[in-house]
């Protein structure tokens, strides 16, 4: 499978499904923005018009113009269609005409003709009007990923960041994992996570945690009750839908809450629930933070007790690296596990521009389709975030940063979950 960057490359506005976007054509028959589409049958009726015109008696291939409306029907609109049938039912009269009439094709083979080009604009109906319900759709679901996967302004809640999210399936555009940057009068938080499995059970679990970050993470004051109002909703929401009957009531999360405390500029406090620990990126080196450890997001009840909340040391030049099993998962064709703190290290060492949020996320997005060779087999968020640093003019440096959600490289979306462009 190719990945997406579902975009998840997330631009600030998705286009609705209207008349005059219907009609999705292929970008090759694209020139300096105007389609051509038009050009093919265009072509092949004037082609098959000469040839027969330059053709012995005996062997004529005006009949042959019925494949033009056929052609029109897969490249063009529906009225566009039906003006290829008309030309192609009044050049074949105007060919015909013009042999002998021993030579002359005849009324059977202009009622072929018309049949075809009736038909053939009947199919571009069909096509089109398919079309249109997969344009709803994918707007659909641009509005689910908008929803969870909301965009965040530049420089939100006083830190840099930027992300990129790959979908492993192409279609979908949309799955379990999630990333939110929550502001409050307490600091600011950030949650990163990976619901476990797929489909629209995945994207529901998913909502449900970033609806309660979002409400916790601005009012509680300490991290450790904002973790517990993550699990009592986990746990609540398997209680639901065990109660539904559904399959996965048993679904888990993994994820890591963070806080950047309104009194410390040097510090960050962390939560781990199971999940892969953030990475510290900086030019001096890259380091696992020592958060390791938690239980994923409803299994506090294996372990009872509160959740562990370390405050780590955390230098005003290091950016933290936050990925998730998509990208520690991904495998080579050898099936080698890819080395992110390793890969991340050499670049780092080489450049240490990198260490930027943006720059860092392309470089790690970069590396995990580079490894495994587009074939993702999880979705894949790769997010980075910082505080942002104030420059001599007083303007945060950060102002300028991608915004999340923004794929950092343009033209990833395919938007990759099979094959990857690159």
């Amino acid at each position: 499978m190719s990945p997406a960057s579902t975009g998840h490359a997330l631009p600030d506005r998705y286009p609705a499904a209207g008349r005059a976007d219907v009609v999705q054509r292929q970008q090759m028959l694209r020139v300096r923005g105007r389609s051509v589409a038009w050009l093919p049958p265009l072509l092949l009726l004037l082609a098959i018009a000469v040839a027969d015109y330059n053709t012995t008696g005996e062997f004529r291939i005006i009949s042959w113009i019925v494949l033009v409306p056929g052609i029109a029907a897969a490249l063009c609109g529906v009225w566009g269609t039906a003006l290829f049938a008309a030309l192609s039912m009044g050049t074949y009269t105007l060919v015909d005409n013009a042999w002998p009439h021993q030579f002359q094709a005849g009324l059977p083979d202009f009622i072929l003709v018309a049949l075809g080009g009736a038909l053939a604009t009947l199919a571009c109906g069909v096509r089109v009007r398919g079309e249109r319900r997969a344009l709803h759709m994918r707007d659909v679901t641009d509005t689910v990923r908008r929803t969870v996967l909301r965009p965040l302004p530049p420089g939100w809640g006083g830190l840099e960041h930027a992300g990129v999210y790959l979908t492993a399936d192409a279609q979908a555009r949309v799955g379990g994992d999630f990333y939110d940057i929550q502001p409050g009068p307490h600091g600011t938080r950030v949650f990163v996570g990976d619901v476990q499995g797929k489909g629209l059970g995945a994207v529901e679990t998913a909502a449900v945690l970033l609806g309660t970050f979002r409400e916790a993470g601005f009012h509680e004051r300490d991290l450790a009750a904002v973790a517990d109002r993550l699990e009592a909703r986990m746990v609540r929401h398997r209680a639901y839908t065990t109660a539904l009957g559904r399959a996965d009531g048993d679904r888990f999360a993994t994820a890591v809450l963070l806080d950047f405390p309104a009194d410390g500029t040097d510090v960050v406090d962390a939560v781990v629930f199971g999940h892969e620990p953030p990475l510290a990126v900086g030019p001096s080196g890259v380091r696992h933070l020592p958060t390791a450890g938690g239980l994923p997001l409803g299994y506090r009840d294996l372990a009872p007790g509160p959740p562990v909340v370390r405050r780590v040391h955390l230098g005003a030049d290091e950016t933290l690296l936050l990925v998730t099993d998509g990208v520690t998962e991904a495998r080579d064709v050898h099936g080698h596990f890819y080395a992110v703190a390793d890969d991340v290290r050499r670049s780092v060492a080489a450049d240490p521009r990198l260490t930027a949020p943006a720059p860092l996320v392309m470089l790690v997005r970069d590396g995990t389709v580079r490894h495994c060779r587009g074939h993702l087999t999880d979705d894949t968020t790769v997010f980075a975030v910082r505080r942002t640093r104030v420059t001599r003019s007083g303007r945060p440096a950060g102002a300028t940063a991608l915004p999340t959600g923004a794929d950092p490289a343009a033209g990833v979306e395919r938007r990759e979950g099979g094959r990857s462009p690159l």
